[in-house]
Parts: structure tokens; sequence; C-alpha cells
């Protein structure tokens, strides 16, 4: 089973991005459908048994994986490797695919979804960015996808709202997205 590693900022954000993700994935492989969609891939976060990993707890798991499984961390300083220093989430998500090129020595790990509210702090998803130049042409291969809400992941949902019955057309204005 193939996983995604999902890092976010709550459990909202998780089960939005995964059912985006599945549309996504259900619209690109036309052989793939709900019931089929469990037995090919699998959201994780960081730590077994996790459906995703939050922004705030990376230093904490990064510490368990330390101790748990024995992870060590290369000597990291703040900049990418052409010396420029990273922006904000930079480091943090270089850290968490540090940690993740490690994990896939034991899992089948082949992308990790990032997904962070702006919040009127652009620089978020340049670091983000920054960090997937870093290891984008490393092996094994890793697709790295980057959900950068503006200002909030709320506005996803109502962006992705398809109205089913009369009612829920009128009550959307008559319009469908």
């Amino acid at each position: 089973m193939i996983e995604f590693i999902v890092i976010v900022e709550s459990g909202a954000d998780a089960r939005t991005a995964t059912k985006l993700a599945e549309r996504v994935l259900k619209e690109k492989f036309d052989w793939l459908d709900d019931d089929s969609l469990q037995y090919y891939f699998q959201w994780t976060g960081l730590e077994e048994g996790k459906e995703y990993s939050c922004w705030r707890d990376i230093i904490k798991i990064i510490d368990d994986a330390k101790s748990q499984i024995k992870y060590k961390p290369a000597r990291f300083l703040g900049h990418d490797s052409k010396g420029i220093p990273l922006k904000a989430d930079g480091a943090a998500s270089i850290k968490i695919l540090n940690l993740v090129r490690f994990l896939q020595k034991t899992r089948q790990i082949k992308a990790v979804i990032f997904i962070r509210d702006l919040d009127n702090q652009p620089e978020r998803k340049e670091g983000i960015k920054q960090a997937r130049l870093e290891h984008i042409n490393k092996t094994p291969k890793l697709e790295i996808i980057i959900g950068a809400a503006d200002p909030k992941r709320e506005a996803w949902v109502l962006n992705g709202f398809i109205p089913f019955t009369e009612g829920e057309t009128k009550k959307a204005g008559n319009s469908t997205v």
C-alpha cells in the first residue's frame, strides 16, 4: 500500500485535504473508485498508526523518532544547499522531509502533502517551496505537494461545494462550482 504523509494544522485540514486529493486521484485514474481507493492509498502521519501529523507537533515527533526508531538527523543550519536562508516553515519542512527519507527505508511513502493556512504570511509557502526544491530530485522519488490556503483552508470547502439537490442549488444561488 502506498503511503501519503499528511502534514496539516488540524484534523479538519486533514479531512479536507485528503478528500480533495482522493477526488483528484479518482479523476486522474478512471479505474479508481471509492471502494478500491482504500486498497491502494493510505493517508498517514509521520508516526505509524496516525492519520496525519500537525505542524505544531513536528519537533516532538522528531525527538520521539530519535529515541524510538534511532533516527539521527543531519546537522541543519537553517539554510538551503546554496546558503540562502530559509523562509518561514522552510526549516520545519526540511526537517520533515529528512525524517520522511529515513522512514522510506521501512515504509512505502511516495508523497508528502503539506497543507498550511498562510494567515497573511506568504513566506510560509515560499519556505515550503524552498524545502521541496531541496528534496525534489533526491532518491527514492518523493512527490511533494503544497496546499497553501490564503487566507484559510475553509474557503476550499466552499469552492468545492457541488449541489446535489434542487434545495442545495437554490441555497448556493443557482450556481455550481
